[in-house]
């Protein structure tokens, strides 16, 4: 059976107690993936090695990012957040937390390519609290989908102005 919006938003909803006192690990997941890629620190990085302030900064917004994912309240405040999370990743890429030194702007095909990842790893973390299989089934493709639905909204900046 193919989930609808509303089923997708209550799974969100239902999986936001089983993730909340999960987020640490989840990030540590995350940044343990990002971290173990050259080509992906990099974007955190200056010619000095990683900034941890950095890290520090974007870890506690992704943090947030999972539990405004979660929460499934996707309306005029959440759509323009995640513009602007675009476009710190594009144009405005460093500027928030007055970091200078790194790349530019990470490069798109990182962007779309951590789909995989963080819809991936957290199925481990949604089956601690699934009811059953089906329970976590229904969790994890709701939260593919709104991880996907997020990537697509950050990649505005990247988008040809008139092709959005």
């Amino acid at each position: 059976m193919t989930a609808t919006l509303r089923d997708d938003l209550a799974a969100l909803r239902e999986a936001a107690p089983i993730i909340e006192p999960q987020i640490e690990a989840i990030l540590d997941t995350w940044y343990g993936f990002v971290g173990s890629h050259p080509f992906l620190l990099a974007s955190f990085s200056t010619a000095e090695g990683p900034h941890q302030g950095y890290l520090a900064a974007v870890r506690a917004r992704f943090g947030q990012w999972i539990r405004d994912t979660l929460r499934a309240e996707f309306d005029d405040r959440w759509l323009a957040y995640q513009r602007e999370i675009g476009r710190r990743h594009a144009s405005g890429k460093g500027e928030t937390d007055g970091i200078a030194g790194t790349p530019e702007v990470v490069p798109y095909r990182y962007l779309a390519a951590l789909i995989v990842p963080i819809t991936v790893t957290m199925r481990p973390f949604l089956a601690k609290g699934a009811r059953d299989a089906e329970h976590l089934e229904r969790m994890h493709q709701a939260w593919f989908k709104a991880v996907v639905l997020s990537v697509a909204l950050w990649s505005e900046p990247y988008v040809r102005e008139g092709w959005w």
